[in-house]
């Protein structure tokens, strides 16, 4: 990452999050086995290298591990307007049986009122824009979601310069998905398989489970130069009260409670209240965690590599700290660590030394 500002009361910038990082650090297909990442630990300023089938040991009987049970659709479509011209549709939020909000790739942005055949099979009408997202209509009787099953291409992540093939399909989606709705997969949660999850829980380890489901938003880096400048991308989610209630006893038992993935964290902390306290919810979240953010639910956070000047490494930063991520990232990227969804988990404890001035 860049050299730190030196004055403490300087506004973060988009450059504070920037960093280099060879091509040949992202992983563009994923690992043989599921389990067959590497792990990286921090704990406060220490770092410690471990293959990801050692997870285990780092977590103690009794600790509650959240995982998000979201599924991705195949929200990739091509086709053209009605008045000719090709046009790429990837869907951002599906929010009824035959609405949704997308991103459209045109020559010339589509206006209200334009119709769209995709896929050679689907009607859709622009219905209206809101900033970089067109509202779609889609006609018929289906329902979208049974659409997009059937018509749709998985939309595997910017930065994997290829289609999507055979593996993707399940490879891209992790083994406890049930809830369609995502555009991109919790990737943390790639690394699971059926044997590591039954080896938690004989563990003694409480799986606990909410939905989010992740927008491409994900993968858009803060094109603002401020941090405060940046509107978040809205993500509908869903906790539980089972959830809700495991959360709270593992707290007050005195054990930790550790976000499997960004998203199962800031659905976590987008329904606490200010005790820490969990309730089982559900809404939309547009949730900005940067440095600073005082952390009231999530202990440890387990969650793989990500994109320069994105969202999430800010919300990683306020988390473990911007000087020891930047020396985990830099570590990462020296020793071999593969980057982004296909790529190695990393393991966090929250630092609560950290402030808000803390560069």
């Amino acid at each position: 990452m860049h050299p730190i500002q030196t004055s403490p009361s300087a506004p973060l910038t988009t450059q504070d999050f920037d960093y280099e990082l060879p091509p040949d650090r992202i992983a563009s297909h994923p690992p043989v086995q599921r389990s067959a990442s590497r792990l990286l630990h921090l704990a406060g300023a220490s770092l410690s290298d471990h293959a990801f089938t050692d997870l285990p040991q780092f977590i103690a009987p009794g600790d509650v591990m959240v995982f998000n049970d979201t599924r991705v659709i195949k929200a990739r479509l091509y086709g053209e307007k009605a008045s000719s011209g090709r046009v790429e549709v990837l869907i951002e939020r599906v929010v009824s049986d035959h609405v949704a909000w997308a991103q459209v790739r045109a020559s010339h942005a589509p206006r209200a009122g334009t119709h769209l055949l995709l896929e050679g099979a689907l009607s859709a009408t622009v219905l209206s824009r809101q900033d970089d997202l067109f509202e779609l209509h889609f006609d018929g009787d289906t329902p979208l979601l049974d659409l997009l099953e059937q018509h749709g291409r998985l939309p595997l992540p910017p930065y994997i310069a290829r289609p999507a093939d055979n593996s993707d399909a399940a490879r891209y989606q992790t083994v406890y998905a049930q809830s369609p709705g995502a555009v991109a997969a919790p990737t943390a949660g790639l690394h699971f398989d059926e044997a590591m999850l039954q080896r938690l829980r004989a563990h003694g380890v409480v799986l606990a489970w909410l939905t989010l489901h992740v927008g491409a938003g994900t993968f858009q880096p803060v094109r603002t130069n401020t941090l405060a400048e940046h509107r978040m991308h809205a993500e509908r989610y869903r906790i539980p009260g089972a959830t809700a209630a495991a959360v709270n006893a593992a707290h007050a038992a005195g054990h930790r409670v550790i976000a499997v993935g960004t998203t199962s964290l800031r659905a976590l902390e987008s329904a606490a209240a200010d005790d820490g306290t969990v309730a089982g919810s559900e809404g939309e979240t547009r949730i900005f965690i940067t440095p600073g953010y005082r952390f009231r639910v999530v202990d440890r956070l387990l969650t793989n590599f990500h994109l320069p000047k994105s969202t999430l490494l800010m919300l990683v930063s306020a988390f473990a700290g911007m000087q020891p991520i930047r020396h985990a990232y830099q570590h990462a990227i020296t020793t071999g660590y593969r980057f982004f969804s296909y790529g190695d988990a990393m393991l966090m404890d929250h630092n609560p030394d950290i402030s808000a001035g803390a560069r």
